[in-house]
């Protein structure tokens, strides 16, 4: 099948995204970082103000959401790279520009009260977090997509998991601030979510054969973006094993609601390569429910401590992939 060019995509869909933009600036509210910070719980680190270093027991916090708050402050860490991916890809001008700017200033607030927070609730080890963000966006990140259409879906998949990872670490930190403030941030990751999903509901109207590909494509090989963060295999899977984010999670509350949302498996109108592509998916879903199913499981095992010797440190391929 022929790819669409770029260039259709985004002269086809612009009218879309003007639409998607005065919707999302309708609804966005604006909030202050600092005022979702215990900045009267904070103290002096050791160094030149020559206060306590860091040590485990100061964290009140469980390992496996210090876990998941390490790894979701460094994916938000990688701004940068985002920001390059997307403005290079949609463009700077007309309502792609304003809506690659305007996620930006969202986004940003993210990683700065995520950091804040962790610090002032002395809650993961900062010098292991800089050494880890340092490595972390120095590498920066890269989706190879083969086209805008693949782009867009990765985005719409991928903004509905950070925001229940967010959610699901807020809600298992057992800490009054932490929890709101995550949930402060995953309301923002989901009026992005709603931006990309609503430009991928129509792209499937305009382009339905290479959207259904696209969107099958990505899903048999979603990865969330922070991937690349050192150590993230062991800490994905520690997450998962807790119930923070795993594929019974993936399933139930990103792939399902994507799927009634935007109504892809009963989408008519397709020719070979889109229907080819929703057998695909059908395939897919089977096998996720599958593995969804192994992985609940799993995790109630593990967490009875009735989980067998050899997957007592959890095995990611047990919990975070699909086959």
């Amino acid at each position: 099948m022929a790819r669409v060019a770029t260039e259709r995509v985004l002269r086809e869909l612009e009218p879309s995204a003007e639409r998607l933009v005065r919707r999302h600036l309708e609804a966005a509210r604006d909030w202050l970082p600092h005022q979702f910070v215990p900045w009267s719980a904070a103290r002096d680190f050791d160094g030149p103000l020559e206060g306590a270093a860091w040590t485990a027991e100061q964290s009140a916090l469980p390992q496996t959401v210090r876990d998941a708050l390490i790894v979701n402050l460094l994916t938000e860490d990688n701004l940068p790279s985002y920001h390059l991916l997307i403005a290079t890809r949609l463009g700077r001008d007309g309502a792609w520009g304003t809506w690659v700017h305007r996620w930006t200033a969202e986004e940003d607030r993210h990683s700065a009260v995520l950091r804040a927070f962790v610090h002032a609730r002395r809650a993961v080890d900062p010098v292991l977090l800089e050494e880890l963000r340092m490595r972390h966006v120095a590498v920066g990140y890269r989706n190879d997509a083969p086209t805008l259409l693949h782009l867009l879906a990765y985005l719409t998949v991928q903004e509905l998991a950070t925001r229940q990872a967010h959610r699901n670490t807020g809600a298992a930190c057992g800490d009054p601030v932490g929890e709101a403030l995550m949930a402060r941030i995953a309301a923002d990751e989901n009026l992005h979510m709603l931006f990309y999903r609503g430009l991928f509901a129509d792209a499937l109207q305009v382009f339905p054969d290479e959207a259904t590909v696209a969107l099958t494509d990505v899903l048999e090989d979603f990865t969330m973006p922070g991937f690349g963060i050192p150590g993230f295999r062991a800490r994905a899977a520690r997450i998962a094993a807790a119930g923070i984010f795993n594929l019974d999670v993936h399933r139930e509350y990103v792939v399902l609601p994507l799927m009634r949302a935007l109504g892809v498996m009963t989408l008519s109108g397709l020719g070979p390569t889109g229907r080819q592509a929703q057998e695909r998916l059908g395939r897919y879903l089977e096998r996720l429910e599958e593995q969804a199913l192994r992985t609940r499981r799993l995790c109630a095992r593990i967490t009875a401590g009735e989980a067998p010797a050899h997957l007592t440190t959890v095995d990611p391929e047990h919990l975070t992939t699909v086959d």
